[in-house]
Formats: C-alpha cells, sequence, structure tokens
C-alpha cells in the first residue's frame, strides 16, 4: 500500500541557485535584467529584419531573426520560471511542468542546431560562390530550411520525451538544478534508466559533438577555399565568420559539456544550464548586432525613418 502511494508523484523540488536569501535577491536581480535584454536584444533583431528592406531579403539574416526568436523562446521556457522561485523558500514544479519545460527545451534546442548548420552553408554559398547565392538561398529554400530545423527539433525532442513520460517517479524528488532536464530527471525515475540514459548521450550529445565538429570543418574549409582565391580577401571572410564561429562555440560548448560529458559536479551542471539557457540568448544579439556594420545601419535608417515621421516643432 505504501509504494503505492509513493507512486503517485505529481511534482519535483528545484533546489536552485542558493539557499541564502541575499544571494536570492542579487540573482533576482542580475537574471531579471537578464532576460529583459534577452526579450529585448532578439526582438530588436526580428523587427529590424522585418521592418528594414535590404535585411528582410537578404537570406542570412532571415535566418538570424529566426534564431532571435528560438533564443528568445528558449529563455523563456526557462528563465521566468527561476525568476520567480527566487522569491519561494519552496520551488516546486508538476509533473507535467517539467515535462513540457524538457520537451519545449529540446525541440527549440533541435531546431537551434538545424538552424545554424544552415547558416553555416549559407556562410559557405555566400563566400565561396557569390554570384549564385541569391539564386541558391532563395525563399523556398530559406522557408523550407526553417521549417526542417523545426522538424528535426520535433523529432529530436519526440525521441526521447516518448519515454520520459511513460516513466514511473516514486521518489525522491529532488533535482539540484535551476530547472528539468533529462539526466537529472532520468535519475530519479524508480527503474532502470541505463538504455534511456545512453539513448539521451546517443540523441543529444553525440549528435550535438557530431554538429559542432561539422561547423568547425565548414568553416575551416571556407577559410581556406578563400585563402587560395584571394589572400586579401581572407581577413574579410574571417570577420565575417567571427560572429558565426562565437554563437556556435556559445551554443554547443555546454551542450556537450551537459549530454556528451555529463560532469559529476552538481554547481557545474547548473552553471552549464544558466550558460545555456540565459548567458548565449544574451550574448547572440550582441555579437551579431554590434558588430555587424548592416545591423549598425538598419538601427540607424530605422532611427530616422521614426524621426522624419514625427517631427518636432
Amino acid at each position: 500500500m505504501k509504494m503505492k502511494n509513493n507512486s503517485v508523484l505529481n511534482e519535483f523540488i528545484l533546489l536552485g541557485l542558493s539557499n541564502s536569501w541575499e544571494l536570492e535577491i542579487f540573482f533576482f536581480v542580475i537574471f531579471f535584467l537578464a532576460y529583459a535584454s534577452i526579450l529585448a536584444g532578439n526582438c530588436l533583431i526580428i523587427l529590424l529584419v522585418f521592418l528594414d528592406s535590404h535585411l528582410h531579403s537578404t537570406p542570412m539574416y532571415f535566418l538570424l531573426a529566426n534564431l532571435s526568436f528560438l533564443d528568445m523562446t528558449l529563455s523563456t521556457v526557462t528563465v521566468p520560471k527561476m525568476i520567480v522561485d527566487f522569491f519561494r523558500e519552496r520551488k516546486t514544479i508538476s509533473l507535467w511542468g517539467c515535462m513540457a519545460q524538457m520537451f519545449l527545451a529540446h525541440l527549440l534546442g533541435g531546431s537551434e542546431m538545424t538552424l545554424l548548420i544552415v547558416m553555416a552553408i549559407d556562410r559557405y554559398i555566400a563566400i565561396c560562390k557569390p554570384l549564385h547565392y541569391m539564386t541558391i538561398m532563395n525563399h523556398g529554400i530559406l522557408v523550407g530550411s526553417v521549417l526542417l530545423s523545426w522538424t528535426v527539433g520535433f523529432v529530436h525532442t519526440m525521441s526521447q520525451m516518448v519515454f520520459m513520460v511513460s516513466l514511473p517517479f516514486c521518489g525522491p524528488n529532488v533535482i539540484d538544478d535551476v530547472f528539468c532536464d533529462l539526466p537529472l530527471v532520468l535519475k530519479l525515475a524508480c527503474t532502470d534508466t541505463y538504455v534511456l540514459e545512453l539513448l539521451v548521450v546517443a540523441f543529444s550529445g553525440l549528435l550535438s559533438l557530431i554538429s559542432f565538429i561539422l561547423l568547425i570543418i565548414s568553416y575551416t574549409v571556407i577559410l581556406v577555399t578563400v585563402r587560395r582565391r584571394s589572400p586579401f580577401g581572407l581577413s574579410k571572410a574571417l570577420s565575417t565568420l567571427t560572429a558565426h564561429i562565437t554563437v556556435v562555440t556559445l551554443f554547443f560548448g555546454p551542450v556537450i559539456l551537459i549530454y556528451a560529458w555529463p560532469v559529476s559536479s552538481y554547481s557545474l551542471d547548473k552553471f552549464f544550464s544558466v550558460f545555456y539557457s540565459v548567458i548565449t540568448p544574451l550574448l547572440n544579439p550582441i555579437i551579431y548586432s554590434l558588430r555587424n556594420k548592416e545591423m549598425k545601419a538598419a538601427m540607424i535608417r530605422l532611427r530616422n525613418r521614426h524621426i522624419s515621421s514625427n517631427p518636432t516643432f
């Protein structure tokens, strides 16, 4: 009878970042400002691409706007609850809320992984085949690529969540992290999860590692190709690709360390979780907007358009 009662588990307890009230207030301010910056930065990129005719017609910025949407949505899945939990002594999340968080995180993560690969292909065509760039990367290809990224993300998350939702949880129910994630939740199941843990490593860890290696190889091929054709164009290509390589490293680094090489230190797990869900979506708009002349020019055009439409007398 006791086993039957224990098997009805309807919530998990998240330990969060700290038990200190002073630190909780500090983290609240930091994460609130970070989330507001994530929304503002990524919305600005989406708005600029949508309103500026030059950016809107350029394939790279169409893909960048979709990347910003994924980053913003990924943060929204985890960060608002983190912020609210800083004021709660008992940080709980329902069983199905936890499942939904994991489903959306892997859906968006898998989609972003695919989109970054598409962006690498876009850069290869733009730099190595500039005369055919607009023909190859036409609107149909772009829309198809975005739909493909969402399809891959859906298949990626369903391949793992279809097994997660059927697992029995009969206690303990404590997750030493800031949000639900597959490796930690799997450890709480009341059954042997060795095969499922291998599945997570295969689908999330090895997939992200292989994708990262392929992306680095593709960027290397681009630089080698440019160097052979025109040594003077290498610095320009390197400047263009630096933002992409930085974003790829920031995205895949924590994912690989979480899933391909899971660490035993819970403090490192939390750091990687925060980095993946907060730092990367925060830095992406900064990397793409502050270092990009076309984005700066679009901001100036948007500002001038606003001033001309609202003259002061």
